[in-house]
């Protein structure tokens, strides 16, 4: 049994879900659309060992290759679509975004990528899964139900400054016509304010690209130099400022800094861990 520290009893939980003994987490308002598959990992399930236990899905972090690949088998069989359609991003904190394409499968996992540079992914290819990475940094996810598109993005402290969010809708509007009030929106699990401190310099780079009247929902300031971070509040306003409506936005109530036997996290493990991933895909028997 998990024990979960939720972050606000006023606010509705993700859903917890167990299949096959992996654990994974996922949002009510996308599943009831019944469009998509999509999740959130945990470090439950898996086969890696030590500060990679135990659903490890990162290739670049020390751990052994096979344990990784058989990390991916598992939980592509607990959330129900195939190893060898997933896309992978290539993170390094940019607001660069990639239309992922039907020749796109596999790459990161059972093949080498072909691009660098890229936080976010969008297509409209049915049961292609989009994969990103995670261990405090916040997740993305993005469905267009009217146009039948996705996007899955990653979007740390420079990718929510730089509005990432953002970013993501006006792709969806660019390559598939996607009305951003369309769109149906998710904050995924990340690092809450709480425990998310940051220097002088961070807090100034926010508000700079915030307004006046947002910064006491999203920068506390300590008056030692130090502020308290809300990715959470900051990536929902990026969000609206896209267009999306707030009734159509999600937020995680789950941080990885609070919760880290069962998430990875960068703070909290003070970088001895894995990667927790994020993957979405529309769905092969959608109706289109």
């Amino acid at each position: 049994m998990v024990d979960w520290i939720w972050k606000d009893s006023r606010m509705p939980r993700m859903q917890v879900h167990e299949n096959k003994g992996v654990i994974y987490l996922g949002f009510q308002a996308l599943e009831e659309t019944g469009l998509v598959t999509h999740g959130f990992t945990t470090r439950w399930g898996g086969v890696s060992r030590g500060i990679y236990s135990s659903m490890n899905l990162s290739f670049t972090r020390g751990d052994d290759p096979e344990a990784v690949r058989e990390n991916y088998h598992r939980i592509a069989d607990a959330m129900g679509f195939s190893y060898d359609s997933i896309v992978c991003t290539d993170q390094t904190h940019t607001t660069n975004i990639r239309v992922a394409a039907a020749e796109d499968r596999g790459k990161g996992i059972t093949k080498e990528k072909d691009y660098r540079d890229i936080d976010g992914l969008i297509t409209n290819v049915p049961g292609l899964v989009l994969a990103t990475f995670y261990a405090d940094c916040v997740p993305l996810y993005f469905l267009d139900p009217r146009r039948k598109a996705i996007g899955l993005s990653h979007s740390g402290w420079r990718g929510t400054v730089n509005k990432m969010g953002k970013a993501t809708a006006e792709a969806m509007t660019r390559e598939y016509g996607t009305d951003p009030k369309d769109i149906i929106a998710a904050v995924g699990p990340s690092i809450c304010q709480d425990c998310y401190e940051v220097s002088q310099d961070v807090a100034d780079a926010f508000k700079s690209a915030f307004s006046r009247e947002t910064h006491s929902d999203i920068i506390q300031d300590k008056k030692n130099g130090k502020y308290q971070l809300n990715l959470w509040k900051a990536n929902e306003l990026v969000l609206r400022e896209a267009g999306i409506p707030e009734e159509n936005i999600s937020l995680p109530n789950l941080c990885t800094c609070c919760n880290p036997r069962q998430l990875f996290s960068h703070r909290a493990s003070k970088g001895k861990r894995g990667n927790l991933a994020a993957f979405l895909q529309l769905r092969d028997n959608s109706q289109f």
